[in-house]
């Protein structure tokens, strides 16, 4: 069974209708008990740092995820559930986020070009199970203010170039997240979800 963790915020039953479009069974839950039974887990999310945190707090989530992912299962962040995998936020100051990767999010400080990052951008991708059948350079849909910095470099596993490069993409064991919208990147997003449900 794929959880898709639901903490009130984000754009859940298009996830978990792009799972069902890759033969996948999805269940959106709030319940620790099936974020802990769950094969698979997906972390999608839309909107603030602080508040997702305060969210995730509230519902007595944080621990669950946590011991699911120290556990080993396959997990994906999508959008916000990749900023929260990280230990702070320029967003939110002063709030912890998951700190299951170490690192911080920043905003973009961009002369010239337009905050939010909005619509389609490139993802120069390193080689991986998760990007099977998905070229370098595919184009994938962005929609965010801030940007994921991770301490230690290897855990990159794609960048896009925004007036900067960043990394739109990490990877650690059992642990995938992507800054950009996989359900909205049409199929070659879809191919990415289709992937993480075949690991």
């Amino acid at each position: 069974m794929i959880v898709v963790i639901d903490y009130g915020m984000g754009n859940l039953h298009s996830v978990r209708k792009a799972l069902e479009v890759v033969g996948a069974g999805a269940k959106v839950s709030s319940s620790a008990k099936d974020i802990l039974r769950a094969d698979k887990i997906v972390f999608p999310g839309v909107g603030s740092f602080g508040e997702a945190m305060k969210e995730l707090k509230k519902r007595k989530l944080v621990q669950p995820i946590k011991d699911a992912i120290a556990e080993g299962k396959p997990f994906l962040g999508l959008c916000l559930g990749l900023q929260l995998l990280f230990e702070r936020s320029e967003e939110a100051p002063g709030v912890k986020g998951l700190g299951v990767l170490k690192g911080e999010v920043k905003r973009f400080k961009l002369k010239g070009l337009k905050v939010p990052h909005m619509g389609w951008n490139s993802i120069k991708n390193k080689r991986s199970d998760i990007f099977d059948k998905v070229p370098d350079n595919s184009y994938m849909y962005f929609v965010h203010s801030y940007y994921v910095k991770p301490k230690d470099k290897k855990v990159v596993l794609s960048t896009t170039s925004y007036g900067i490069d960043f990394a739109s993409g990490v990877c650690k064991d059992n642990v995938y997240a992507f800054q950009f919208h996989p359900e909205k990147s049409q199929a070659l997003g879809l191919k990415i979800l289709k992937n993480f449900v075949e690991l």
